[in-house]
């Protein structure tokens, strides 16, 4: 204990990314309250045996969901699971130990299942302690969100309420994604490994979020908060998220019943989503108009994508491919490739494919958060 609250004092000002959770405080935003012990959902928390001798790691408690009889919290498998390593029972604190010195603080749900790495999506759920928590699933500085999942679409403006950077809202920059995302074994360190996905969300800026956010639900600017994904991961410049209806219907099939948000409004089944088109009026950012690529455009990128899709993931220095748009507040369609800029050389692409504009983003490697 002693060598765990040294390292805390020497590390205060620092924060490191590991295994997708935060290791040391960093910096704040506008959210204290994610950090302190509070009721609402977007706010610290993870399992309590997220620890080795030297760090202890957590995450965000996102979101409340249920299967019409119990509710569970929802979360990344990386912090309610320890990356399938919980054991069914596991206590899930908030907040996290990272916000109370590595000591356990209060104890607000019971580890129930996850889905495993490999299933193409990083999320678990706890079984929630009557009392603990907000029951009608009200995430801070947000608000009770909508039970009707939203279909992403690039352009779509969407918010986020976390542990780390609290509430942040960004833009959809790319849909349909495969990503190639690190992580390691252990609180602290441990073997790295990889692991690919695919059909993911891709969001920007880069200050959308930042390791410890892991978790968080991310839903529509608008409203009625629809829920859109289940941040997981990301670099400096953009963040990473599992669509929200594949989340349920991996967690449905795991836990054998069907799971929904707890919100406002009629829950949309796990194998359906809103369109944008359903939902209320997006919040228009600085520049004014909000552009969205229309699906039809989106549909013709991703047709083109699929027959190149294999070749670019393989290629050395790509981390990622999806679905996107030419630039910033374009309408143009375009295939977005994700390049590492510490990877040795960087690749080349032509500008287009089979009439596809190719755009190309350098980044950090992927990593969870």
């Amino acid at each position: 204990m002693v060598r765990v609250r040294t390292w805390f004092i020497v590390l205060t000002v620092l924060a490191f990314v590991v295994s997708g959770s935060l290791l040391a405080p960093s910096l704040a935003d506008n959210g204290p309250n994610h950090r302190v012990r509070n009721m609402r959902f977007g706010v610290s928390g993870g399992n309590v045996n997220d620890a080795t001798r030297r760090f202890c790691c957590s995450g965000t408690l996102g979101a409340l969901v249920t299967d019409g009889t119990t509710s569970y919290i929802l979360s990344n498998n990386h912090v309610l699971g320890r990356g399938d390593q919980a054991v069914v029972g596991d206590d899930v604190s908030q907040p996290g130990l990272i916000d109370n010195n590595c000591n356990v603080a209060t104890v607000v749900a019971d580890f129930t299942a996850l889905s495993p790495f490999g299933s193409n999506v990083d999320a678990a759920i706890a079984q929630l302690r009557p009392g603990t928590m907000d029951a009608t699933g009200f995430i801070e500085d947000i608000g009770v969100p909508s039970r009707s999942i939203a279909l992403p679409t690039v352009g779509m403006s969407v918010a986020k309420s976390g542990r780390t950077t609290g509430f942040t809202t960004g833009t959809i920059s790319s849909i349909n994604t495969s990503v190639s995302v690190q992580y390691t074994r252990d609180c602290g360190g441990g073997k790295k490994f990889n692991v690919a996905y695919t059909g993911q969300i891709v969001i920007g800026p880069g200050t959308f979020s930042a390791g410890g956010d892991s978790g968080s639900l991310i839903v529509t600017n608008n409203s009625a908060h629809n829920p859109v994904g289940l941040l997981f991961a990301g670099s400096s410049s953009v963040t990473i998220a599992n669509p929200a209806t594949l989340v349920l219907t991996r967690l449905s099939a795991v836990l054998g019943r069907t799971l929904t948000f707890v919100g406002t409004g009629t829950a949309s089944p796990a194998t359906e989503s809103s369109s944008a088109g359903d939902i209320a009026p997006f919040v228009r950012g600085p520049k004014g108009q909000m552009h969205q690529l229309p699906d039809q455009a989106s549909e013709r990128a991703l047709s083109v994508l699929e027959l190149h899709r294999a070749r670019l993931m393989s290629t050395p220095g790509v981390i990622g491919a999806g679905v996107g748009a030419t630039a910033e507040d374009e309408v143009e369609p375009a295939i977005v490739v994700y390049v590492d800029r510490t990877a040795p050389g960087r690749p080349q692409f032509a500008p287009s494919l089979d009439g596809i504009a190719v755009r190309v983003v350098v980044t950090d490697p992927f990593v969870a958060f």
